[in-house]
């Protein structure tokens, strides 16, 4: 795949932002998009956000990134723009991870992760190209979404 982004919406925890961007950093991520309530890496008032900075130990200030209140309209403008969008979400639809890689005609692929408990809201979902999710083998039934970023996007970019 040439090019890789990734969406966080709702996402709570400022540490998984925080280690989410620096993963995105170490896995050749073009932007990261943050959309609903997902803290960013700045306040309002253009302040660094101290407890992303103590997990992204510096990427969040290089990796370019984007806020927007609502997920739908961004999520519509990316895929004129050529974005395969991939909801990463425990679903019935879902597809193991695995087959995006094997797909190489995607040329720009956008990685949407959800909020820690709820996942990625149905209307999110539906706007999504496809949705995969990473096959879990014991009692737990969820990773961390930093923890799933980090299996998704070194899997699929390397």
């Amino acid at each position: 795949m040439a090019e890789i982004a990734v969406l966080l919406h709702n996402v709570r925890s400022s540490h998984n932002v925080g280690s989410i961007f620096r993963t995105a950093d170490a896995a050749g991520v073009a932007k990261v998009f943050i959309t609903g309530y997902t803290p960013r890496p700045t306040d309002r008032f253009g302040r660094r956000q101290k407890e992303i900075a103590k997990t992204a130990l510096g990427a969040e200030s290089f990796i370019s990134w984007e806020y927007a209140s609502e997920p739908i309209p961004l999520l519509r403008r990316l895929r004129k723009d050529g974005w395969y969008i991939v909801g990463v979400e425990q679903d019935p639809r879902a597809e193991n991870y695995m087959r995006i890689r094997a797909n190489k005609h995607i040329q720009k692929a956008l990685f949407v992760f959800g909020n820690e408990v709820r996942g990625l809201s149905r209307n999110v979902r539906d706007e999504c190209d496809v949705l995969v999710e990473i096959p879990m083998r014991g009692k737990k039934e969820s990773l961390n979404v930093a923890v799933a970023a980090g299996i998704i996007l070194f899997s699929i970019n390397t």
